[in-house]
């Protein structure tokens, strides 16, 4: 009966139950298959610059902060596949962006945070420059700010003598399909800024928008 007992005991501290333990511990040492991913990326980003990516891995690149412990490859195609193009993803609305799975309310806040960011670094380009001398800039600048507005917007870009830019105002945002404007208050604004000239922007929530460039009339 005593060997039987020490035999019990053998059994119970046997390297048979080790080896699920074994296992599991090896499991856990094994590092997510992304993150390996999201070294090469930043990699090739930072030996061949921005150019060298295209929209949805620069789109990744933006989401290892957001999102930091998760595959984030298919959440930047459905983003794409959703919205087109990284600028039209940046300029979605928040309860767009939230409908695409992977993207919950802190990341589509965030998303607004960095077209803010850019929409601000576009303005400080044209801002106090002759906005006219460089038209792709300007168009650049205006698709930032509004191409990919939800509603439409009356814009006003208010000019000094030397088409230099003195200040952008929205005079009117209306409906999905239309914006009223007022004609005295555009003069009205123009005369308080001592504007010279004015370029009024009208975007469409197709993404299209147009520009029209006016001279004020003297006081």
């Amino acid at each position: 009966m005593g060997n039987t007992n020490d035999d019990d005991e053998r059994s119970f501290f046997s390297e048979a139950p080790m080896r699920p333990a074994a296992k599991a511990k090896a499991t856990l040492d094994e590092k997510p298959h992304y993150l390996g991913h999201r070294d090469r990326l930043r990699e090739r980003f930072a030996l061949a610059g921005p150019d060298a990516l295209p929209d949805y891995e620069l789109l990744e690149l933006l989401l290892f902060r957001l999102i930091p412990r998760a595959d984030t490859k298919p959440v930047a195609k459905a983003l794409l596949a959703r919205f087109g193009t990284l600028a039209e993803v940046l300029g979605a609305p928040v309860g767009l962006l939230q409908e695409v799975k992977g993207v919950g309310p802190a990341v589509a806040l965030d998303l607004k945070i960095v077209a803010a960011t850019a929409q601000r670094m576009a303005r400080g380009e044209v801002q106090g420059r002759e906005v006219l001398s460089s038209w792709t800039q300007l168009l650049a600048y205006c698709r930032s700010v509004m191409a990919f507005e939800a509603r439409e917007q009356f814009r006003i870009l208010f000019l000094d003598k030397k088409n230099a830019l003195i200040a952008d105002e929205v005079q009117q945002t209306g409906t999905v399909d239309h914006t009223p404007v007022y004609p005295r208050e555009v003069v009205r604004r123009a005369l308080e800024l001592s504007a010279t000239a004015i370029i009024l922007v009208h975007n469409h929530p197709t993404r299209f928008f147009s520009i029209t460039h006016n001279h004020v009339l003297a006081r």
